[in-house]
């Protein structure tokens, strides 16, 4: 098994266009962590933040928790100047576009580029760091009740 393609790093900076964030349909699912960070930033009960901002999704006889989307398909947090929980954002949101699915090959990562601005500029991110994302995805476990 040779070296992956991003061995080298890749390059990636946020330009906070929040076109990862609008306009198509999508699930953040969330993990107790996240849940804990949203909650803390915005200063609301577990029970109150699920049922204002949450929907649950059933997949495979179970329940996972992701957030709602606005009518227009925008994150309920997308506001006019951006996310409106940036320092609280899920998961999902902070390691992206770190996924797994972007890192398959040197072509989904090039891929990437027709819809965000921010792939191929700005900071070199190592291998040791785009590995993490990785690993943090895996490790932090969405949250996934049993269906009734």
């Amino acid at each position: 098994m040779g070296e992956p393609f991003y061995a080298a790093g890749l390059r990636f900076a946020c330009q906070r266009c929040s076109v990862c964030c609008r306009f198509t349909p999508g699930f953040v699912f969330l993990s107790e962590r996240d849940l804990d960070l949203l909650c803390g930033g915005l200063g609301i009960g577990k029970k109150a933040f699920e049922q204002r901002y949450c929907r649950e999704v059933p997949i495979n006889g179970n329940i996972r928790l992701s957030l709602r989307e606005k009518p227009n398909l925008d994150c309920i947090f997308w506001e006019e100047k951006g996310c409106g929980v940036y320092p609280s954002r899920p998961l999902q949101c902070r390691s992206y576009p770190f996924w797994q699915s972007a890192l398959m090959s040197r072509q989904s990562w090039d891929a990437l580029k027709s819809s965000c601005p921010g792939v191929g500029k700005g900071e070199l991110h190592g291998r040791e760091d785009i590995e993490l994302w990785l690993r943090k995805r895996e490790e932090e476990l969405l949250i996934n009740r049993k269906a009734d």
